[in-house]
């Protein structure tokens, strides 16, 4: 069985990092690729990269940027924001990416997922979720879509998507725990890995999501001391979570 997996999310806007509350009020925290680098030297597992403002749309600004990052790498990369078409997609794979993430274009053509995994295959394919109430939200949680997160990650898996990116939207920077009720229904309609985003605060925050789901999201917890995912590996271990040596 694999390895839970630790996976540091930087959200992006206009070539920054950010991190707000419930993805509100967000506050500057660094440059994407020092901080990507700093976080693969420090034993991440992998890295999420994700353009909050989704202004992929073809710009060579942030391509560039995918790039840059992708340079200073040496674990898995998954990028998303904007993608709307199988163009989008390849172009991040050209431009470093590992994988790409598609949430919103998704959930108004869901065809678009069985094109990405048709050609880039389903383990590139990372379907994004926004959740708040139980409830898969578009447009960076602002708009209702009506459809319940768990039959969406079921629809997305039998679409082609290889992980299902779950974001609790009311636990998001809270620092106050992951939706664990949310996560486990999700974990336990879909076959794929689930990864827990949103609410982690502390290491024990971070154990019990690994216990229903196969990779943990971290942004808050980082961005202010990226030194800290060492001794967050630390602690885990000392948790019982069995992790991958990162040595």
């Amino acid at each position: 069985m694999p390895l839970p997996r630790l996976i540091p999310c930087l959200d992006v806007a206009a070539g920054r990092v950010v991190k707000g509350i419930r993805f509100e009020n967000l506050r500057d925290m660094g440059d994407p690729v020092e901080l990507g680098a700093a976080y693969s030297d420090a034993g991440a597992d992998e890295l999420v990269f994700l353009d909050v403002k989704a202004t992929l749309e073809g710009t060579p600004a942030l391509l560039a940027l995918v790039a840059r990052v992708a340079d200073r790498l040496a674990i898995p990369f998954t990028v998303g924001g904007g993608v709307r078409s199988v163009a989008d997609g390849a172009s991040l794979l050209r431009a470093g990416a590992d994988k790409i993430s598609v949430n919103t274009a998704a959930l108004a053509r869901p065809t678009l997922i069985s094109e990405l995994a048709n050609l880039l295959g389903s383990q590139a394919v990372v379907v994004a979720i926004d959740a708040a109430d139980g409830e898969a939200r578009a447009r960076a949680g602002t708009e209702p879509t009506g459809r319940r997160a768990v039959d969406w990650a079921r629809e997305a898996e039998e679409l082609g998507a290889g992980e299902i990116l779950l974001t609790s939207m009311t636990a998001d920077g809270t620092r106050t725990g992951y939706d664990l009720e949310l996560t486990a229904a999700v974990a336990a309609a879909v076959s794929v890995p689930v990864i827990a985003s949103g609410g982690a605060g502390s290491a024990r925050h971070v154990a019990d999501a690994l216990e229903v789901a196969q990779a943990a999201l971290l942004a808050s917890i980082l961005h202010e001391r990226p030194d800290r995912l060492a001794s967050l590996r630390h602690e885990l271990c000392g948790l019982g979570v069995p992790l991958r040596d990162a040595a």
